[in-house]
Parts: C-alpha cells; structure tokens; sequence
C-alpha cells in the first residue's frame, strides 16, 4: 500500500518543495482516475516516474489549474487554503513565542501602566529599605562602641565634677547627662532636702534616655510599613494584571498557553517583588528592634552612674544647721 503524498509530520512544518511534490503526485492520481483520461491511460505505456512529476504551470511558475478539471481545482484550492492557514497559524505561534521576553526586564516591559507603577513602587520601597539597613546600622554600631568607652570613664570618676572633665567632648551621651545633673545641683544650690534634689536630678536624667530612645528609633517605622503593606501593594497589581489576562483571552477567544501565559507571569511578577521588599523589612525591623533596646538599656546604665555621683557629692556636702533657734518671749 503506498503512503499518502499530502501526509505531513505533525512536528514538522511543511516546506514549499514537499507541498509541491503533494501537489503534482496529487494531480497525476487525480488525472488517472478521471473518466476522460481513463481509457487513454489503460491503453498507454505506464508513466515512468518523471512524466508523473510534470504538471501545467504558468510563466510564474506556479500551478495552472485551468487545465484540469472542475473537482480537481476544487481539490486544489482547499489544499491551498489547508497550507495557507497552517502557515499563518505557525507564524503566529512564532511572533508570539518573540514578543514575549520571559525574562524579568521583558516581562516588566510587556507589563500594563498599573502593573508597571506597582513595581516602580516596590522596587523603591525596597532600595528605600537597604538604605536604611545601612545608615542606621552604622549608626546604632557607632553609638553603642562610644556609649561603652563612656559608661567606662564614669565608673572611673569619683566626683560629679571629675566626670565633667572627663566628659568634656560636646554632643557625646555623657556629656549631655553629666551637664544636665550639674545644672539642677546649680538650681538647687538654696535646697535643704538632698532626697528633692536626687529626685530632679533623677526625673531630668529620665528624660534625657528616653530622648536618646526615639532617636535612635527614627526611621524604624518606615520600615514596619513596608513590611506590612508590601505584599498587598504586589498581590494588587497580580490582580490587575491577572484581569487584563482574562480580557485578553476574551478578546482573541483563544485559551492558547503562548498567549495566556506571558500575561499571568507578568502579574506574578508583582507579588514577587512585594515579597522581596516586604522578608528584609520586616527582618531588619526586628533585628533594629533589639538591638535599639539593647541601647536603651546602656543609656540607663550610664544615667545610673550620674545619678550616683550625684548622690555621693550631695552625702558629701558639709551639714547645714537645719534652722535657727527659736526666741521665746518671757513674760
């Protein structure tokens, strides 16, 4: 049994060359069956290969159809438009298959306006809590290495005094807590009551750690907000894209995976750059979180020993006579 000359391999796209060998060994069988050439082919010499292949063509070297019969240019025609919109479905899947980058950049590029801001946003969001990391990483590094060498040379001083020579740089923690305390002992000077005077001193020094605190914890909470509003702003614009998706789908009435998938890829890409700005914020934000309080609690520290030297220099002063005598009036 001979195969069919018009098969062709699924995988395979047909090439001009094998549709027109199709074409001319479809001609030649149609030819020989017809009933006008059926008693002239029964009575001459079996074709040899090469007469076979030969077919009517114009001057263009295409197929002349006005040579055979009605059924067969029928035939031929439906081949044709077979062929053609074989052709055009292939070139389609290709300029789909090139339009579409996959790639991040690609897929951000194909992206819609919504889409596009969302990740503008994200990706800001994100460079916005490096930056952070950074700066405030340094600092916090850089004030709790001073903090130390300083609660150091106020355990080594005796005297509030003696601490304010060695405190002397401006700016420093010490400094600030060591001024202040001597500031109220020069307000409390006319004062009789050492427990008063420590209870300033002390309510002054509270306020002065909890300054250093929310200091220290400016721009945290930048970073608790993109933490918690990240992945939302990305699932936002995965819904946007994910809509325009479906639309597409709707308006070209195609459910191809090359022409769906790009879409949604695209869409997902938005939650994946929430997820990549929200994990580091909220990690930094914790990590800034203990670490802030671990500052805190140095600050206390070095406030305690102010408070003490306080203390000492008041149980130190000479002790005043409590009141003159009362005159009594004899009478």
């Amino acid at each position: 049994m001979t195969s069919n000359p018009l098969s062709v391999s699924p995988t395979k796209r047909p090439s001009p060359l094998r549709a027109m060998s199709a074409v001319a060994a479809l001609l030649c069988s149609l030819l020989l069956a017809h009933p006008v050439f059926a008693d002239e082919a029964t009575s001459a010499p079996a074709p040899t290969p090469q007469a076979t292949a030969e077919v009517p063509r114009n001057p263009d070297g295409s197929v002349d159809l006005s040579q055979f019969p009605p059924e067969v240019r029928e035939a031929l025609t439906q081949l044709g438009e077979s062929g053609k919109q074989l052709d055009e479905s292939l070139e389609e899947q290709n300029s789909l298959g090139m339009a579409h980058d996959l790639s991040p950049w690609g897929m951000y590029q194909n992206a819609d306006i919504i889409v596009k801001l969302v990740m503008i946003g994200l990706a800001i969001a994100s460079i916005i809590t490096w930056t952070i990391w950074i700066a405030k990483g340094f600092e916090l590094m850089g004030a709790k290495r001073r903090l130390r060498s300083e609660i150091a040379a106020l355990k080594k001083a005796t005297t509030l005094k003696e601490a304010s020579a060695t405190a002397a740089k401006e700016g420093t923690l010490a400094h600030l807590l060591v001024h202040d305390a001597l500031e109220e002992m020069r307000l409390s000077t006319n004062s009789r009551e050492k427990e008063g005077i420590k209870e300033r001193v002390s309510f002054r020094l509270e306020r002065l750690v909890a300054a250093c605190g929310r200091n220290m914890s400016s721009g945290t909470g930048v970073l608790a907000t993109i933490g918690s509003t990240a992945p939302f702003v990305g699932l936002f614009g995965t819904v946007w894209g994910i809509m325009n998706s479906f639309i597409g789908i709707a308006k070209t009435q195609t459910t191809n995976l090359a022409v769906v998938a790009p879409g949604i890829a695209e869409a997902l890409l938005a939650t994946a750059l929430g997820l990549v700005a929200a994990i580091p914020a909220v990690v930094i934000y914790n990590v800034f979180a203990r670490s802030i309080t671990g500052y805190k609690a140095q600050v206390t520290d070095a406030s305690a020993e102010v408070l003490l030297l306080v203390s000492r220099d008041l149980d130190h002063q000479p002790a005043e006579r409590s009141a003159q005598p009362h005159m009594v009036k004899v009478g």
